[in-house]
Order: C-alpha cells, then sequence, then structure tokens
C-alpha cells in the first residue's frame, strides 16, 4: 500500500485486490465519491518507477457499455506495454453503482453500466450520475493524491462508449489531458439510438445539451485538442453504422484537428479489435506524455 492508502485520510478508502504484475502493482480500490454520492471503484496499474517514488505519466483508461474497473485493464492486454514505457493506467467503474435509482438495472444501455461519462442534469440521474466530473476532476485528484503520478503527464482513452468519453474530455478540457485516443468511439451520439436514449434520460429531453456531449458536435463548434488524437476502427465492427467515424473525420477536417483514423479491414468490436492495436497506442501516448 502506499502511504496515503494506508493513513485512512481519504474517507471509505479500502484496497480491494492487489497484484504484481509485469514487476508492478495492478490495484482494485474503492472510496466514496463526492461527485458521485456513491462508493465508487477504480483500478490502476502502478509501473516499477511508481512504485520506487518516482513520478510516472499516467494514461486514463475508459470502457464501453456494460463494462468495469476491471474489464480494460484486464481485457486490453495494455499493462505488458505500459509497464514497458514506465506509465501508469486509472481505469474508473462505467458509471455509479447501486445509487437506488428505480430502473437503472434495467436495461444494459442506460444506468448501471451506461453513465456515458457525461454530467446528467435532468432528475434522478442528476444526483449521482456525473462521471464527467468524476473522470475529469475527482479520480485525476484522488490518484495523483494517492500514488507517484504526475499529473502534468496525464492522458486519456477509451472503446466505445468510453472512446466518446475520451475524446469528452480531450475536446473540452484540454488543459487535462496531453494525449488522446480512441478505438471504435462513438463518434456522433446525437444521431443515433443509442445516444439519443441516453441523452433524452439524463438531459431530460433537451437538445441543446446533446452537444456538448457530441465528439462530432463539439468539433464542428470549435473544440480541438492540441496534440494529434488516434482513434482505430474495425470495418467488421457490428455497431459500425452507430459510431460515425465519417462524421468525426469529417469535423476534423473542417475544424483543423489533427486526427489519425486508421481504418482495419476484417476487426470487429471486440477487444481481440483493441489488443491488436494497444501497443500502438501506449507508443502514441508515451511520445506525447514525454515531450
Amino acid at each position: 500500500m502506499s502511504d496515503v492508502e494506508a493513513s485512512g485520510d481519504v474517507p471509505g478508502l479500502e484496497v480491494l485486490a492487489h497484484h504484481a504484475c509485469f514487476d508492478g502493482s495492478l490495484r482494485f480500490v474503492r472510496h466514496h465519491s463526492d461527485a458521485l454520492g456513491v462508493p465508487a471503484t477504480f483500478g490502476v496499474f502502478l509501473p516499477k518507477e511508481a512504485l520506487a517514488g518516482q513520478k510516472v505519466p499516467v494514461i486514463h483508461v475508459l470502457a464501453g457499455l456494460t463494462a468495469t474497473q476491471e474489464t480494460f485493464l484486464i481485457k486490453a492486454n495494455a499493462l505488458r506495454f505500459a509497464a514497458e514505457h514506465g506509465i501508469a493506467l486509472v481505469a474508473p467503474d462505467t458509471s455509479p453503482r447501486h445509487t437506488g435509482i428505480e430502473g437503472e438495472d434495467d436495461v444494459y444501455d442506460l444506468g448501471s453500466g451506461a453513465g456515458f461519462y457525461i454530467d446528467a442534469t435532468s432528475a434522478p440521474w442528476s444526483r449521482h450520475y456525473r462521471m464527467e466530473t468524476y473522470i475529469g476532476e475527482e479520480l485525476p485528484a484522488l490518484t495523483e493524491r494517492l500514488y507517484a503520478l504526475d499529473g502534468t503527464r496525464r492522458g486519456i482513452m477509451g472503446h466505445s462508449m468510453g472512446g466518446m468519453g475520451a475524446l469528452i474530455q480531450a475536446l473540452k478540457y484540454p488543459g487535462r489531458w496531453k494525449t488522446v485516443s480512441a478505438f471504435a468511439p462513438i463518434c456522433h451520439p446525437s444521431t443515433i439510438p443509442w445516444g439519443q436514449k441516453a441523452f433524452d434520460a439524463y438531459f431530460g429531453g433537451d437538445p441543446a445539451k446533446w452537444r456538448s456531449c457530441d465528439p462530432t458536435l463539439l468539433l464542428r463548434s470549435g473544440h480541438t485538442h492540441p496534440s494529434t488524437i488516434l482513434v482505430d476502427q474495425g470495418l467488421m465492427d457490428q455497431y459500425l453504422a452507430d459510431l460515425c467515424p465519417d462524421a468525426l473525420e469529417g469535423a476534423a477536417k473542417e475544424g483543423k484537428q489533427a486526427l489519425e483514423l486508421r481504418r482495419h479491414a476484417a476487426y470487429d468490436h471486440s477487444y481481440w479489435f483493441v489488443q491488436s492495436f494497444i501497443a500502438d497506442h501506449l507508443t502514441h501516448h508515451a511520445r506525447g506524455l514525454s515531450a
């Protein structure tokens, strides 16, 4: 445990699991979240340099619908490459849990496991579903207090819904994140059933609020990130029509946002796809975070 983990200074902090991994440490931690109003759980991989007290770069990794704080860390094969680069990984859960909101566990694409990394503004969701604030403010502050992480060298990446979340964070808050990448992100959620269902519930049916949570619309409204955004997309992805990568590419071109959108024949939406290109993403972040 870190000194702060062991000190008891963080309310509700509990280390749920602790594993040696690639000469570093993989941990799953629960704490009370002020942003969410309920206990929250995250995973963190600390390379050996961080365990020795050396401040290291960090990438926040966001998983997709129905996933948890374990999913990306277990399935993406990212830890071996993070260890090689001396980079920490922080993985939040995909939503608040056990809030008591009626219906939050009824369907896979709304409520538990489907926080969409936004701050809800409509009751009953607005009291707890504040993932944009949690992953953008509370979680970085907490993990950089607990561990030897360098907040000036912080990146963000994600898969599917998590790729959307990574793009939203990077475009809205470029000062928080030095690098950004995504696998098969939901690029234009305000135009597809997934996004419209979530936005109707979380924003009370107010389309004007969608604009701040749609990567394509953010680019069209002038939001940019100073780095090159790396996106990988499989052309056999079963959700390709709903992901709208062409819309993101067009908006990036219009807004002069540097974007490397790589399309891959034969690849689907699964973590087999993510595993195939994760090394490139860690290299992309490592270069940007060392600059």
